[in-house]
């Protein structure tokens, strides 16, 4: 089967969709940030689909965009991870719905 960019789009489509409905729905703290991480894969797919199906002398700058999006996902796992291990210690619970002290 040849790949398309067409396909890769509905694939990152679906792909966004899930992570954006897992996002909006959970109350849970990781799955909120799973969701989020989806959405970032699914960008990074684009960057790299649009990059390979466009003209073809051209420097990989969608793969250097995607790599730079990598790691900037990377720090947002960590430094969301860290507040969540540091609210479950407080609170006993990451339920986004029982932080309603956090307002300030």
């Amino acid at each position: 089967m040849t790949s398309t960019l067409q396909l890769f789009l509905i694939v990152s489509s679906a792909l966004f969709s899930i992570g954006l409905l897992a996002a909006l729905s959970r109350r849970h703290a990781i799955f909120i940030l799973i969701g989020i991480e989806l959405m970032l894969a699914a960008a990074n797919l684009n960057f790299i689909a649009f990059w390979r199906f466009g003209s073809q002398p051209q420097p990989p700058v969608g793969v250097m965009v995607a790599i730079f999006s990598i790691a900037i996902a990377a720090a947002e796992a960590t430094v969301g991870l860290a507040l969540v291990i540091a609210i479950y210690r407080h609170y006993r619970s990451t339920n986004v719905d029982q932080l309603n002290q956090l307002k300030g």
